[in-house]
């Protein structure tokens, strides 16, 4: 079963998140801040990470750069989930470190698509 970290300030959003993809029988943790994203990462090793940029403690573009620095998480695949729509923002994600971009409201159908086509081998 893939273990994916979902990082969502949002309650609703978050919880709406979980709720599908462990539906869909994919194992899930949660962060609501970067700072905690990086943590759980270190600790937990997830197959995915779920990144939403406008993050408190620690916004997703540091919580990403961190990510990518420690040797244990760095080649976790990490999705930008965010309501940034502009070309900038999505470069900026992946500069960061990002593997893809999806703006919100998410299309699950993408999504989804996104996440096997990065965990493939897991």
């Amino acid at each position: 079963m893939k273990r994916i970290l979902i990082v969502e300030d949002h309650q609703l959003n978050r919880d709406m998140l979980r709720r599908r993809l462990d539906c869909l029988g994919y194992d899930t943790l949660i962060a609501a801040d970067g700072a905690q994203a990086v943590e759980i990462a270190r600790q937990e090793g997830p197959d995915l990470i779920l990144m939403d940029l406008n993050l408190p403690v620690m916004d997703g573009w540091t919580a990403t750069r961190a990510i990518r620095k420690c040797n244990k998480t760095s080649s976790i695949p990490i999705i930008a989930l965010t309501a940034h729509v502009e070309e900038f923002d999505r470069n900026h994600a992946l500069e960061a470190g990002c593997d893809d971009y999806i703006t919100k409201p998410i299309n699950m159908n993408r999504l989804i698509a996104a996440m096997e086509a990065l965990t493939v081998s897991v």
